[in-house]
């Protein structure tokens, strides 16, 4: 096994409480915000530390040792602090904050890990105690990255995932949530595809119409994963209730529900973009077509037709990739369309450090980000942000 897959095996046992995230800009401090590491609910430092709500004290704190396996750092000691003053004496916070990284010399601090995925592993040996020690596990490649949700499922930008005593929960809004009596009859017959998904979403959520292109996508996309849940625990719960024949069944089952999911994350950006196209009147594109040879970018502008026409003004064409992380994915992009020298990449991803956002400008890389988002980003980068209504405004300009 490789030294993740080894750190995983020991680290989804009873004895410890994960805690899984992609690391924002705001984790990164890579915004120079004034949060001292990475963010962590205070549901969870609660449960990790519960002496925290005893006593009636200001500001209680607690020591805990943390060691980064990842990248052999030394262990140190930290504190989780509840800072109170709210609840204690009328003041105005009440918040948790984990104290103590290391500064630079974290590497969970590190800009370049902003957009990696990072599991915390919390010893808890007993539900009353609280935990003495955190063991952390920061990816840094995308083979590190598919064993972690190969564990846990895809960790999305923005969300988090748990698991103690060996059961998972994906924390998301849950604008959409369906019971069974509500699901639609087709999909008790068959899985539904993305397709049908996303547009139960628009059906639930009309109101979003009304909404600016950004804020859109960043809502319907909430509402698209909560009903893939809904659904996803209706066709799998009971399979699991039932029970194994043998372990192969097990593992059967389980890479079946990973792959849905894999599938599901890598299109369901794609499909919201192409609704909100339409939508918003920009209908002339191309969509998962052929730009030459085998390459098949998600978007083309205005159409497959001009693009495949070399008297047609290349300065009058775009590409757009979507991609839901970019931080080791961005590169994939840069050979999909040869006409068009400048791609444009839409992301959720929340922040890039600025080496790896110099790479991509230098690539001729522009990102197409929610306007929500930018404040993950360092304030030198957000002017050169691109909104998905800025993208679609200039797009639909080209063709006048």
């Amino acid at each position: 096994m490789s030294d993740v897959e080894t750190w995983l095996e020991k680290h989804i046992s009873n004895d410890w409480y994960c805690y899984v995230k992609r690391l924002s800009g705001n984790d990164t401090q890579l915004t120079g915000g004034h949060q001292a590491g990475p963010y962590i609910p205070k549901k969870i430092i609660f449960d990790l530390f519960s002496t925290l709500q005893s006593g009636g004290k200001l500001n209680p704190r607690v020591d805990f040792q943390v060691i980064v396996d990842s990248h052999n750092t030394p262990e140190h000691s930290v504190k989780a602090i509840w800072y109170n003053n709210k609840v204690v004496d009328g003041g105005t916070r009440n918040e948790c904050r984990v104290t103590g990284w290391g500064g630079s010399d974290s590497p969970i601090l590190d800009p370049d890990s902003t957009g990696s995925i990072c599991v915390f592993g919390f010893s808890k040996t007993n539900s009353s105690s609280d935990s003495q020690f955190c063991s952390i596990w920061l990816c840094q490649n995308l083979h590190e990255e598919d064993v972690v949700e190969s564990v846990f499922g895809i960790v999305e930008p923005g969300q988090f995932i748990t698991r103690y005593a060996g059961k998972s929960s994906t924390t998301v809004p849950r604008p959409c949530i369906l019971d069974e009596s509500s699901l639609p009859p087709t999909w008790v017959e068959i899985f539904p595809s993305g397709v049908d998904i996303v547009l139960k979403a628009i059906e639930l959520k009309p109101q979003l119409l009304k909404q600016v292109p950004d804020k859109r996508l960043l809502s319907r996309r909430d509402c698209e994963f909560e009903l893939f849940l809904s659904i996803e625990k209706y066709w799998t719960l009971p399979l699991i209730e039932k029970g194994f024949e043998s372990v192969d069944d097990f593992i059967k089952l389980a890479n079946s529900v990973a792959n849905r999911r894999k599938a599901r994350a890598g299109r369901s950006l794609e499909i919201q973009a192409k609704t909100i196209f339409e939508e918003e009147g920009l209908v002339s594109f191309a969509h998962d077509q052929v730009s030459e040879g085998k390459k098949r970018p998600d978007f083309l502008f205005p159409s497959i037709k001009d693009y495949r026409d070399l008297g047609f003004a290349t300065n009058k064409l775009r590409m757009l990739a979507a991609k839901t992380t970019c931080k080791d994915r961005w590169r994939q992009i840069l050979p999909e369309a040869d006409r068009i020298p400048v791609k444009h990449l839409l992301t959720l991803q929340e922040g890039v450090s600025l080496n790896q956002y110099k790479e991509m400008e230098q690539e001729g890389v522009v990102l197409v980000v929610p306007e929500p988002l930018h404040k993950s980003y360092p304030e030198s980068i957000r002017p050169k942000l691109e909104t998905l209504a800025t993208f679609i405004a200039e797009t639909k300009r080209l063709s006048l």
